[in-house]
């Protein structure tokens, strides 16, 4: 067998399997998730066994076989079988390689399910046309909000509907929040952070109201439950007035047996005026109403969540919070002007040079001031100002002063003569500033960072990850510059037409950063492909200024660990790891919404559509949560689809054709959910039954 065969071939031909295209860390990233989450055969094809990531590719558990071809050829798709398999990725090579090879795959089998990576989106949009089932996502694009937003300490966010979704921390966590996304969250032990912990649902005061009857007991009302209730507390000891205090401690979990009884007394209570009230709105009100009350007391529920894990010690807690709209970056009006007005000084390299500009425009200043007292005419002592500083003013002739005609007097005079010797030293200046701006656009050479670049963050590595993350900052209007060693890079000329300074040098790092304007930066962003260059820009930044916000792009994990673990003020992010999660539901055809970061970890937010055959038709929320997998946010229904129901409070009403529920999920829930079995049944009792038969 030659290099370019199966480096572990099948014992048997292959079929129904999934085909990942790339050696780069996305592919790799994908391929673990494929293994690992969606237990489904992957054959990788890479361009060179021994370098990249195709070692490790190769080492994984569950890869079916690795074959290398140096490129997506007819002869490398027919080894890998596209004919028969499921589906394809194609996640390395430029966009017009991952187009090509997308349509020859589309050729061999037009059933295969196929996802590319674009950079150019706008032209992945119009692919999706050509693609009878295909997918074009940008792994940069999918990336970039979240190292912008650790980049600027604000929460990244992903839009649902009319709302942002984003994850709260701790003391910021309000009113607003859904539900608690994490917990036990220790900067010094990541390991220990639990995604989607169980915690007590809006249902618990009515298990709670179901033990304390019985399997066989009465159903009383719920007068009848708050005399009991009564009762019961006046005959409890005296001091179990402080039971309140213990059900709050005992509010996250739900899962603790000894409870005080005046705690137990009034949960009841509690929850038989829940059911009291649930009785007159079934009444009175239709069920709609009803669920958006019983959202409202969900939402009370997530309090108690987030104060019983405080109480409990647990560590750092985490929460997914709505906001009406994206939280703007807020910089005031006058030091935008500041900076507008201190960068036009760029220009001017010399320090001699600064301040005779400056001083003859402080001339040019007082001179016309002189000229507006003597005369009281604002509008023509400008007019006249301006033709003294163009060269174009008409001296007084001797015969006139001695007429009387003239200008009006020898301070006049001088004031005018100034202003016209200051013209002569600001028009060889303004010639030169114009030369020079012409000159660097047509060599296309980007502009680097002025005397003015305050309260900036500079973007190391102008790739497609870099690229992106200065147009976001840039779109969110915050200065931006950008640093780059390979002066062929690609981002550079992208970032250029936004005008974005950039550095492009391949000295020392201490001196990019010093031209850069480090000591003036607000942060640094390291998003260069190599862990190493990473690491060593963000420890050279905190040499210079130790206060400076550090964003590092790191796949390994440990050296992320070591980062949260001895850097303050620092935030680690995988460009890989944020974005195989999509491709990989993209590739079982279900739609991403966006990716929340909780510190290394990864919060999918995804929407999933009720379909026939699905296997989610008959499913309800009971059935679709699972603790530290899932967690329901919102349920949009087949006659309302406008419509947002959020904490939706029917969790027994199955799904029906055509509904849509929107979850956050950990990238093995999303799995889950993407490879339930179809079933016509009546929730998880049915598929239960199907799985017996």
């Amino acid at each position: 067998m030659t290099s370019e065969g199966w480096g572990t071939p099948p014992v048997e031909p292959i079929s129904q399997h999934y085909i990942v295209c790339g050696g780069n860390a996305l592919a790799h990233r994908l391929t673990l998730e494929l293994v690992e989450h969606y237990e489904v055969p992957v054959v990788v094809l890479v361009p060179d066994r021994t370098r990249d990531h195709a070692p490790q590719i190769e080492q994984l558990d569950g890869v079916a076989a690795v074959v290398e071809y140096a490129g997506v050829t007819e002869e490398a798709l027919r080894a890998v079988r596209v004919e028969t398999a499921r589906g394809i990725a194609l996640v390395e090579g430029r966009d017009q390689e991952n187009i090509h090879a997308a349509l020859s795959a589309q050729g061999h089998n037009p059933d295969i399910r196929i996802v590319l990576r674009m950079f150019n989106q706008r032209l992945g949009e119009n692919i999706e046309r050509l693609l009878r089932n295909g997918t074009a996502l940008s792994g940069s694009a999918t990336a970039a909000p979240a190292f912008a937003a650790a980049a600027l300490s604000r929460p990244n966010s992903v839009q649902v509907g009319d709302r942002f979704l984003h994850i709260a921390y701790d003391d910021d966590i309000d009113s607003h929040r859904i539900c608690v996304v994490a917990d036990r969250i220790d900067r010094q032990d990541l390991g220990r952070t639990r995604l989607l912990p169980e915690q007590e649902g809006d249902s618990a005061s009515f298990v709670r109201l179901a033990r304390e009857f019985g399997d066989d007991g009465p159903i009383r009302s719920g007068a009848a439950a708050r005399r009991a209730a009564g009762a019961e507390g006046a005959a409890g000891t005296p001091g179990s007035g402080d039971g309140a205090g213990d059900r709050a401690g005992d509010g996250d979990t739900g899962r603790e047996a000894a409870r005080e009884p005046a705690a137990e007394s009034a949960e009841v209570v509690e929850a038989a005026e829940v059911v009291e009230s649930a009785e007159v709105v079934e009444s009175v009100e239709s069920a709609e109403v009803a669920a958006d009350r019983a959202a409202d007391a969900d939402a009370d529920s997530a309090a108690r969540e987030v104060a019983g894990a405080a109480a409990e010690g647990r560590g750092g807690v985490a929460a997914l919070q709505t906001l009406p709209s994206e939280p703007p970056v807020r910089i005031a009006w006058w030091r935008r002007l500041r900076w507008r007005l201190l960068d036009t000084l760029r220009f001017f390299t010399s320090a001699r040079l600064r301040l005779v500009l400056i001083t003859a425009l402080a001339a040019v200043l007082l001179a016309f001031g002189l000229l507006w007292y003597l005369n009281r005419d604002f509008g023509w002592s400008l007019y006249v100002s301006l033709l003294d500083l163009a060269g174009a003013a008409q001296p007084d002739q001797p015969a006139d002063a001695a007429a009387g005609t003239g200008t009006g007097g020898t301070w006049q005079r001088i004031a005018q003569v100034v202003i016209t010797f200051c013209g002569i030293t600001f028009a060889p200046v303004a010639t030169a500033i114009m030369v020079e701006v012409l000159a660097s656009g047509r060599r296309g050479q980007p502009r680097n960072p002025g005397a003015g670049t305050r309260d900036h963050v500079i973007v190391i590595g102008l790739g497609n990850v870099g690229t992106r993350v200065v147009a976001q900052l840039h779109g969110l209007g915050v200065p931006v510059v950008g640093l780059e060693r390979d002066p062929q890079a690609r981002g550079i000329s992208a970032v250029r037409a936004l005008g974005v300074p950039v550095v492009v040098d391949d000295g020392p790092l201490a001196e990019q950063l010093r031209r850069a304007r480090l000591k003036r930066s607000r942060a640094v962003v390291a998003v260069s492909g190599d862990d190493a260059t990473n690491l060593e820009a963000a420890l050279e930044a905190r040499a210079v200024r130790p206060d400076v916000r550090v964003v590092v792009r790191l796949f390994d994990d440990n050296f992320a660990h070591h980062v949260y673990a001895t850097l303050d003020n620092a935030a680690s992010r995988s460009t890989s790891y944020l974005s195989a999660p999509a491709f990989a539901a993209a590739l079982m055809g279900r739609e991403v919404l966006g990716t929340l970061s909780v510190f290394r970890h990864v919060l999918l937010i995804a929407e999933l559509r009720a379909e026939v055959g699905s296997g989610l038709i008959g499913l309800n929320r009971h059935d679709l949560e699972d603790p530290g997998g899932v967690r329901v946010l919102a349920v949009r229904l087949a006659r309302s689809p406008q419509v947002y129901h959020w904490n939706y409070a029917d969790r027994t009403r199955g799904l029906e054709p055509g509904d849509r529920v929107v979850v956050a999920a950990t990238r093995s829930g999303l799995a889950r959910l993407n490879t339930v079995p179809g079933n016509t049944g009546g929730g998880r009792a049915a598929a239960e039954q199907q799985s017996d038969r």
